[in-house]
């Protein structure tokens, strides 16, 4: 499930992603904790944000989460954009190879450049790139991120590391896990800096929008 901070508007077109039918012997139970049981790896706090949204129907009625569903209910996640194809189509993409050799592929990621497919990003990734230099590569649990064992955001330029088989997807997975590896990040700034140059304070999600982070 696709996260999304839209709301219905007028002229919205709607696309059902799921829907199910509560059992005739269905006791009283909330829509959101309904709903949590039944999609894998979507979050309880964004199946309410869907409902908040506007996006969760009961016998075709937007409902808040706190609703309760009852025997026989017809239960439905509508959003305003259709299910995606999840297969990874290979794409012919620059990349800048650093390293490779059997076990790993060491690469520079250039700002502008997403990851991994997702919300609103849908080809043009670097795993589509990647699925175009190679066969085949390990995916782990995510077969929408094959080789891949950490992440840089759109915007960042820097090295990624991209395991190319099962044997070196477990090691690398385990030491960013660990936190045995060294990363170093690099950020330019502007405006009215204190005298050593440090700047305090902890990133997050930005509650105006939940696809930014902001300090």
């Amino acid at each position: 499930m696709e996260a999304t901070d839209r709301t219905i508007e007028d002229g919205d077109e709607l696309f059902e992603h799921f829907k199910y039918v509560a059992d005739p012997g269905q006791q009283l139970l909330r829509v959101d904790k309904f709903l949590c049981d039944r999609l894998p790896n979507t979050s309880r706090n964004r199946i309410q944000l869907s409902a908040k949204a506007g996006f969760v129907k009961v016998n075709d009625a937007s409902v808040k989460p706190n609703f309760r569903i009852r025997p026989h209910d017809v239960i439905t996640l509508e959003l305003p954009f259709p299910i995606r194809d999840k297969e990874i189509v290979p794409e012919d993409l620059d990349l800048e190879i650093l390293y490779e050799d059997d076990e790993v592929l060491v690469l520079n990621k250039e700002a502008g450049m997403v990851v991994h497919p997702g919300y609103g990003n849908y080809t043009g990734t670097l795993v589509h790139g990647l699925m175009h230099h190679f066969n085949k590569l390990p995916s782990g649990s995510n077969p929408q991120r094959p080789g891949l064992v950490h992440r840089l955001d759109k915007l960042t330029t820097g090295v990624m590391v991209v395991a190319k088989s099962d044997d070196s997807l477990a090691h690398l997975a385990k030491q960013f896990y660990d936190r045995s590896t060294e990363r170093r990040y690099w950020a330019l700034v502007w405006g009215d800096l204190s005298e050593d140059g440090t700047v305090t304070g902890n990133l997050a999600r930005s509650l105006k929008n939940r696809k930014l982070m902001e300090l």
